[in-house]
């Protein structure tokens, strides 16, 4: 039986270029279901879904965007409108899938419309801004970006090819069936290259324990992504041992995951262990990329791309003080443990980061703005220590039962 394919894109200026990919997801035994973003002009061919309906989605009508002649604000509209649009089809069971090609504008539309997609359900973007930084297009959705090698402006050998490679990908993935496996509870874990030893220790104890853990890397994409699975309903419980990405929201550093960061967990009342790890830290790229107000602070450079600077005894306590105001937001149960011996690999007694006078600030702002029935535990050892990885996996584990009696 064939899958419905969204085909997202502007049917004026790109129409024989859609015309061929819609053409090539029939004789694959499939239905393009055409939605027309175009703004300028007449679609070379009628759509499923004209550029009028994206537009009164995204707030005005295509003869105002038409009158006004503005395509900044054309951008905004039909961008808001494409998401509005994908969603409403995916929610009424019309596609199982989403295709679309463009320039760096009609990225920026087509990915729109694609990120409302779950995770799973296939979506492939041709662009010509494929090879660049996606971050803005793919956001933490798991969107296809294949790169358009030229400009979507006609048919050629080349273009050509890399349509019906596009046609290929997307076909290929709603032809796929899931198999069945084995599943287990999932538990959400933070790590950075700084807590590797103990997230290993504690995921090695959880699987033991009839748990898959799905560790995040702390680079702000992966907190996102990390927030982002918690709210779809995925996750069982989460262990928060790498809380960086605060840091670098609070200075600027290069891997913030914004300001909702810490607080999807507790708005669904799961159970979570928390623990201020690499809050010893601020991220940047290579070490000339450092803004200048911060040259003579303390510096690493952890390799050729990335350098880690100090927080200070002032930053940790604004840290601090964050940290604990989102705990108490939580519905569900939660413990806080503080490791004496340095939040990091880096932050230990002889190592560069070691500072004891910082790492108080943090500890005495977090204990004084948490709400008085959230425990807080002070283990005298290193985050990454053996001890430290039992105590707060024992921890989880045993609100993980609590929940389930």
């Amino acid at each position: 039986m064939g899958k419905t394919i969204a085909l997202i894109g502007a049917l004026d200026t790109k129409g024989p270029d859609y015309a061929f990919v819609k053409q090539e997801i029939e004789k694959r035994g499939h239905y393009a279901l055409t939605i027309n973003t175009g703004v300028l002009g007449e679609p070379l061919f009628e759509p499923d879904v004209p550029a009028e309906r994206v537009a009164e989605a995204g707030g005005m009508s295509l003869a105002e965007l038409r009158k006004v002649k503005d395509k900044s604000l054309a951008m905004t509209v039909m961008t808001k409108g494409i998401a509005r649009v994908v969603k409403e089809l995916f929610d009424q069971g019309l596609i199982d899938g989403g295709l679309s090609m463009g320039g760096s504008n009609g990225t920026m539309i087509g990915t729109s419309g694609l990120r409302v997609l779950p995770v799973g359900v296939p979506k492939v973007m041709v662009s010509t801004v494929a090879s660049g930084d996606t971050q803005p297009y793919v956001g933490i959705s798991d969107i296809v970006m294949i790169p358009s090698i030229l400009d979507i402006a006609g048919l050629n050998r080349i273009s050509a090819k890399i349509y019906s490679n596009a046609v290929g990908t997307v076909v290929g993935m709603v032809e796929t069936q899931v198999p069945k496996i084995k599943t287990k509870p999932l538990i959400s874990a933070s790590m950075f290259g700084n807590t590797t030893v103990l997230v290993n220790q504690c995921t090695k104890q959880l699987e033991e324990n009839g748990y898959e853990v799905l560790v995040f890397h702390a680079t702000g994409t992966g907190g996102k992504t990390m927030e982002s699975l918690i709210d779809q309903g995925y996750i069982t419980g989460v262990l928060e041992v790498t809380t960086t990405e605060l840091a670098d929201e609070l200075v600027g550093g290069v891997l913030s995951a914004g300001p909702s960061r810490l607080d999807a967990a507790g708005k669904w009342a799961l159970p979570q262990v928390i623990a201020p790890g690499c809050l010893d830290m601020v991220n940047f790229w290579g070490m000339s990329t450092v803004p200048g107000k911060y040259r003579d602070r303390l510096l690493y450079s952890w390799n050729d791309n990335i350098t880690l600077m100090r927080t200070t005894p002032e930053e940790n306590a604004m840290l601090g003080r964050i940290l604990a105001e989102k705990a108490n937001r939580s519905k569900g149960e939660l413990a806080i443990f503080l490791p004496l011996q340095g939040l990091s690999e880096l932050d230990a007694p002889g190592k560069p980061f070691w500072w004891p006078e910082a790492n108080q600030a943090l500890f005495d702002a977090i204990k004084e703005h948490l709400r008085k029935d959230i425990p807080v535990y002070e283990l005298d050892c290193n985050i990454n220590d053996p001890q430290f990885a039992k105590a707060v996996t024992d921890k989880l584990l045993e609100m993980l039962r609590n929940e389930e009696e």
